[in-house]
């Protein structure tokens, strides 16, 4: 997949399916859009993708979300900025400089409450108009459901805050994650706990509730199950949130390794114990609770 981060021009594309958006969680809806661009490969258009930078307050950050568009088959991510040019650009002139002109769009697919242009003026419609002037294909698509609730990313935050982690993998398609680098933390799991990789998440992503997790952690093509601690350990007293793992039936040495961390359930809140010993029988007792959530059936 090729990777444009905009700062400035925009590159110069042709033949282009393309659906635009802020793209922050990734969810069955955005699933849905990205199906449709793909499936304009076989008329051999590129499948290109229009995301907005949101810095902060992310389901996913801007690394993670590329390498899952990635994965899910999109050709080109281009990635720009909120900047004051993009702001206050009319819906026309974006439509004409921008999707016409500088991506070179045959086909364009968006949700039906897409809006985009100076005041957020933009919308399906509009696309549709000009689509017919100009000779551009345009298809709309109707929301994804959850019961009687459109699925959106207001409705992920809300269930992420609440730590409902088998909420949020319906509404994404997949599970929650947070990927990154193995660094060492203090080494005192494997010295007085229980042996862990450690992950520090940037601050700009939002993170479910402090506490014991479920998770499932992916090196390459490698897989381990676990449990995993978003927090500061206030037993040990740490002075920033990371997402520590216990991996299962796991001896190798992954410092430095990437690693992305599925979030499956919740278990517990994070607590302050009394004594070292007292954590690790926690901890012993979270991994039997963790083991045994692996062994119900049909999660993986």
């Amino acid at each position: 997949m090729e990777y444009l981060k905009i700062e400035g021009e925009f590159p110069k594309l042709a033949n282009c399916a393309v659906t635009m958006g802020k793209f922050d969680g990734i969810h069955r809806g955005h699933r849905k859009l990205v199906e449709k661009i793909k499936e304009r490969k076989a008329l051999g258009e590129q499948a290109v993708l229009f995301a907005i930078d949101a810095s902060s307050n992310m389901i996913l950050t801007s690394a993670e979300r590329a390498s899952l568009l990635e994965k899910l088959g999109v050709d080109v991510l281009v990635e720009c900025q909120l900047d004051d040019r993009i702001r206050h650009m009319k819906a026309e002139n974006f439509i004409k400089e921008i999707l016409m002109g500088d991506l070179g769009a045959s086909y364009v697919v968006v949700g039906e409450d897409n809006r985009f242009g100076f005041e957020r003026k933009g919308t399906p419609k509009l696309l549709e108009e000009f689509g017919s002037k100009y000779g551009f294909q345009v298809e709309i698509l109707s929301k994804e459901m959850d019961g009687r609730r459109k699925i959106s990313s207001t409705f992920i935050r809300e269930e992420l805050k609440k730590g409902n982690m088998e909420k949020v993998s319906s509404l994404m398609g997949a599970d929650y994650f947070v990927e990154g680098q193995v660094v060492h933390g203090r080494g005192m799991g494997h010295k007085v706990l229980l042996p862990t990789t450690n992950l520090v998440p940037p601050k700009s992503k939002i993170l479910p509730p402090n506490g014991v997790y479920v998770t499932s952690s992916y090196f390459g093509e490698k897989v381990y199950h676990g449990i995993t601690n978003i927090g500061y350990k206030p037993t040990v007293g740490e002075s920033f949130v990371g997402v520590e793992t216990y991996l299962f039936d796991c001896e190798e040495d992954l410092y430095g390794e990437n690693c992305r961390v599925d979030f499956k359930k919740f278990l517990r809140p994070e607590r302050k114990f009394s004594s070292l010993e007292a954590l690790k029988a926690r901890l012993l007792a979270d991994a039997e609770d963790g083991r045994a959530y692996f062994n119900e059936g049909d999660h993986n």
